[in-house]
């Protein structure tokens, strides 16, 4: 019974958090707060508290709404790719040894099949 009670009241507050993001982007209409809507969207698919597809639904539902208003969908609401950073104070012998092609192995030769001798 505890545990129940525990499960209900963590997912009322999910469920809560999601509608005042809701009303939030529907009173006033921003990239900060479609991004907040949505992230309350995700993190209800991460619990298990909606499923995938509903979620998605919904943000699209939400992102529809936001165009209609007239919000323009910044770089800076999607999250950025992890970029990779590389060494710029590479010392010119290790350039040398990285410019030099790999040889390639040859395959290993097949053994000719024995054949069986019938007797």
């Amino acid at each position: 019974m505890r545990q129940t009670s525990k499960r209900r009241a963590k997912n009322t507050e999910i469920k809560k958090n999601i509608k005042l993001a809701n009303k939030k982007l529907s009173a006033k209409p921003s990239s900060e707060a479609l991004s907040k809507a949505q992230s309350e969207l995700d993190k209800a698919v991460k619990k298990g508290l909606i499923k995938k597809n509903t979620a998605a639904r919904r943000k699209s539902s939400l992102a529809k709404q936001a165009k209609v208003a007239g919000v323009k969908l910044t770089k800076s609401a999607v999250k950025p790719a992890a970029v990779k950073k590389t060494a710029k104070t590479a010392s010119p012998v290790k350039k040398a040894a990285a410019a030099k092609k790999p040889v390639a192995k040859k395959p290993a030769a097949k053994k000719p099949a024995t054949k069986k001798s019938s007797k």
